[in-house]
């Protein structure tokens, strides 16, 4: 999804705890607009929001290995 600028899995593993807790805030505020958008109905991409919910789970996931307490 190039129009989310997401990052692979193995990128995100080379990442410390600040630089996940970032990208987890980033994407959330993301995620809260592009909800908005849908829920008006300016969002045509719908599929966008599926994409960066998995997302952030993936960030999530990652962190939790690496015992980060990010949230």
């Amino acid at each position: 999804m190039k129009e989310l600028n997401l990052k692979e899995t193995a990128e995100l593993r080379k990442l410390d705890s600040k630089s996940l807790k970032e990208e987890l805030t980033i994407k959330s505020k993301k995620l809260y607009e592009l909800s908005m958008k849908k829920s008006l109905g300016e969002l045509k991409q719908t599929h966008l929001i599926k994409a960066l919910r998995r997302y952030i789970a993936r960030v999530k996931t990652i962190a939790r290995e690496n015992d980060y307490n990010i949230g």
